[in-house]
């Protein structure tokens, strides 16, 4: 036999393969009926377990672990089919994601918004590139962003989210949980740190420099060379106004061009980033659930069963749906040991049926909660 012999071979195989698995799907129609009228659940964990262990072993031991592979999809594919079947009609969730993407239309250009820093930080930057005309507010920490929208004195709110070299804000993961506040955008913006400090100073001169702990840790190689002491901020535009107004000449800054010119500071060096490559992704937040046109990103945090193959499950729902989950976040749960709750960031639109129909699942489930429909800008 040539190749093309073994290539007619399993194509007459996988033709046989398809028509049993419409058999199979047909026949777990049936069972998903009889489930819904007898109001039984979808998973039987003791049959499944049953299942794998039996055709594994009527396969044999070098197929063994393909087997299960292969059965552990099907069953997969099951439950989901079953899952559609039981959970028929629109859920409140979805109602509630189509009301605001119907309202909400165009982003806005102009709004009264928090963030975390000072003129000249890096927030206030990724705010004047969402924001045509912002009246912005100041605090010194997140979770005085996220007070200021959960109270109603700002409808927005600004935070970094994630850094490309430093990686996530974890701190803005767990207020997440904590208020009660929906992602509305979100935007990536080009991070160009610079060592600021009086002029006359010269490079030789530093032997401290300040700068919030993610930027500390972006320019971490820089440092480590200079052989400097490092001292923590709350952001780096009160650290750049620190130097300005501390008199220092043995003191620098890790802050933007922009602040040297907002303090009348020096810049020393504008290379000091571990990588050229550096980008921080800010969210922003509101009290509302509010999804505008274009929104094409979904973020919700859900809690997978303490069972093996749940976090498998969870994934599965979207990779069969041909939906792109292009970030997985985990962060413990607290007050349980080796628990972790999950942020799911999904390329996905809600106006997709696929899309309503997972989410839908997951609410039921009861573990989930849905954090934002949104679009990313540059």
């Amino acid at each position: 036999m040539d190749l093309q012999d073994y290539r007619n071979q399993l194509d007459q195989i996988d033709d046989q393969l398809a028509a049993l698995f419409k058999q199979r799907m047909e026949t777990v129609r049936q069972v998903a009926d009889y489930k819904k009228e007898h109001n039984a659940p979808v998973l039987n964990a003791g049959r499944e377990r049953d299942i794998l262990y039996r055709v594994t072993g009527e396969c044999g031991e070098e197929f063994q672990e393909y087997t299960k592979i292969l059965f552990s999809t099907l069953l997969e594919l099951s439950r989901d089919y079953q899952e559609n079947r039981l959970n028929t009609g629109e859920s409140a969730l979805c109602r509630e994601i189509m009301a605001a993407a119907g309202a909400s239309g165009q982003f806005p250009s102009r709004a009264v918004v928090a963030c975390q820093g000072a003129e000249g930080a890096y927030s206030q930057m990724a705010c004047t590139k969402m924001f045509a005309l912002p009246q912005i507010m100041y605090f010194g920490r997140f979770d005085g962003v996220f007070r200021a929208v959960e109270n109603g004195m700002c409808r927005y709110g600004i935070l970094p989210i994630e850094n490309s070299s430093a990686g996530s804000v974890t701190e803005v993961y767990d207020l997440m949980e904590k208020y009660n506040c929906k992602i509305v955008r979100s935007l990536k913006l080009k991070i160009e740190h610079c060592l600021l400090a009086l002029p006359g100073v010269k490079l030789e001169d530093v032997k401290e420099v300040v700068a919030h702990e993610q930027s500390l840790n972006q320019c971490g190689e820089f440092l480590k060379s200079a052989g400097v002491k490092i001292s923590v901020f709350s952001n780096n535009a009160a650290a750049a106004k620190y130097v300005a107004e501390s008199g220092r000449t043995d003191l620098a800054a890790i802050a933007s061009a922009g602040c040297a010119e907002l303090y009348g500071l020096k810049i020393l060096s504008d290379r000091v980033s571990n990588t050229d490559h550096n980008y921080t992704r800010f969210i922003c937040i509101s009290k509302n659930l509010e999804i505008y046109d274009g929104a094409n990103k979904i973020t919700f945090v859900a809690s997978a069963s303490h069972r093996p193959g749940a976090l498998y499950s969870l994934i599965a729902k979207f990779a069969t749906r041909g939906l792109n989950i292009c970030k997985l976040e985990s962060r413990p749960i607290p007050g349980k040991d080796f628990e972790f709750r999950f942020y799911f960031d999904v390329e996905a639109s809600v106006h997709n049926p696929d899309t309503q129909t997972v989410l839908s699942q997951l609410e039921k489930e009861g573990f989930f909660t849905f954090l934002g429909a949104y679009s990313e800008v540059f």
